[in-house]
């Protein structure tokens, strides 16, 4: 087995799969607005970040670079272990799809906020309420088009 760079597994280590601080961000504003909420619905696909059980709504909280998101952060690839990366992070797309898709089947709708837009939080609480309330459905980016043809009312507006 390849020796990996200690530092560099040492970063890796402290990157963290839940509560990390853009879903807190997320949390403490819809908490805020009088949002009450679940966390990590391990019996839902892709356990959502925060799901609200009695109106089947879930809010996924991707970071750019993880998810393959189209804005500078997320479009960014490594310039060391370049294929490892676009595979890893393709293959993360491509487990956010199917989780969408299957939680759509389940009669769920789907929200995703991504790590770029909490630049903006009055605009994140605006369109999280919109989406709670009924009034929105939200697209994911950097879907391929058959995914966003299946989720096309799961997904929030292109950039």
């Amino acid at each position: 087995m390849k020796q990996g760079d200690p530092d560099r597994s040492r970063i890796m280590r402290a990157v963290k799969g839940k509560d990390t601080s853009p879903e807190r961000f997320v949390r403490s504003i819809l908490h805020r607005a009088g949002y009450r909420f679940r966390l990590h619905a391990t019996d839902l696909p892709g356990k959502p970040d925060i799901i609200f059980r009695r109106r089947k709504k879930a809010i996924f909280v991707h970071g750019c670079f993880w998810h393959g998101h189209n804005c500078k952060r997320g479009a960014r690839i490594p310039k060391s272990n370049t294929q490892y990366w676009k595979k890893k992070i393709g293959s993360n797309i491509d487990r956010d799809v199917r989780s969408l898709g299957a939680l759509k089947a389940l009669g769920w709708s789907v929200a995703i906020v991504w790590e770029c837009e909490l630049k903006e939080p009055n605009s994140v609480m605006r369109r999280m309420s919109m989406f709670l309330d009924g009034e929105l459905c939200l697209p994911t980016q950097s879907l391929s088009n058959q995914a966003k043809a299946d989720c096309e009312d799961i997904l929030p507006p292109s950039r």
